[in-house]
């Protein structure tokens, strides 16, 4: 008998997707339950949370500050 999964439709940036599906990756498939298409993820509803905390935290890694000073 199949099984069904809650899942919530996540549309984002490809480079944001690209790092999502990396998160997946490393956590041995525990978020996505399917990839449409280049913009557009199915994740388990319950998993949600801890992926945005899990890209946050991938997100403030790669982004450089500016000390420039200049305003």
């Amino acid at each position: 008998m199949p099984r069904a999964i809650r899942g919530v439709l996540v549309e984002c940036d490809p480079s944001i997707k690209s790092i999502i599906v990396k998160i997946d990756a490393d956590s041995s498939h525990a978020y996505i339950v399917e990839d449409l298409d280049d913009e557009t993820l199915v994740i388990k509803e319950n998993m949600l949370g801890m992926l945005k905390a899990r890209l946050e935290d991938a997100l403030k890694e790669t982004q450089v500050l500016d000390d420039s000073g200049s305003e």
